[in-house]
């Protein structure tokens, strides 16, 4: 079962902390608020998917912090930035951090609700591109040495019989591996394989 994305509200303000709660859960979402970096950090498990609504002004720390320290454990959690003391220095740390989104409180709902939906969307594509990659790593890890050298010949666009002089193996051998490879990596020709396994690259090269 797919976890639930979670609109993580971090803010010192109750009163903000309560009207977003309300704001979000109307529309819909699942929503938890948090007083400090701390205590979202205390709970936080990267794998739950959702993105994150954060003050700038926190009580004892700068919510931009928060951001840096997310960043540093390569948090996939899209942020977006509210305060309500904006200027560029801070907005421009923020975005170049990953932020998402920098507004400017009081956010009228309508916008704030829209903004919230397209950082859920970016995490929950970027999940899903993760995903795809862990099964493509699966399959490719269920090919042997032989059959990984087949496959790699046919991406290049070798044929059988050109496969079987470059290894030195008889074609029937050859098509048992091709057949072998197609089953392992859940394709039915050449080239959906090709297109598979470079797409895969163009995402994670040297993977």
């Amino acid at each position: 079962m797919t976890a639930e994305a979670t609109v993580f509200v971090v803010d010192d303000n109750a009163g903000v902390r309560k009207s977003l709660g309300a704001l979000l859960e109307s529309a819909g979402l699942a929503v938890e608020t948090y007083a400090s970096g701390e205590e979202f950090l205390a709970a936080y498990d990267p794998e739950r998917p959702g993105c994150v609504l954060l003050d700038v002004r926190l009580r004892h720390t700068n919510g931009l912090d928060l951001q840096d320290d997310l960043r540093r454990r390569k948090a996939m959690l899209p942020v977006i930035v509210l305060t309500g003391h904006g200027n560029v220095p801070t907005s421009v740390r923020a975005l170049k951090a990953g932020a998402v989104d920098f507004l400017q409180k009081p956010v009228p709902p309508k916008v704030l609700l829209e903004r919230v939906r397209a950082a859920l969307d970016i995490d929950r594509q970027a999940r899903a591109v993760i995903a795809a990659e862990a099964v493509e790593r699966q399959r490719l890890s269920r090919l042997t040495p032989r059959e990984r050298q087949v496959m790699e010949l046919l991406i290049a666009g070798k044929t059988s019989k050109e496969i079987a002089v470059a290894l030195n193996v008889s074609v029937r051998t050859v098509e048992g591996h091709r057949r072998m490879v197609f089953s392992k990596m859940d394709v039915s020709s050449a080239a959906q394989l090709v297109r598979t396994v470079l797409s895969k690259r163009e995402h994670n090269p040297g993977g």
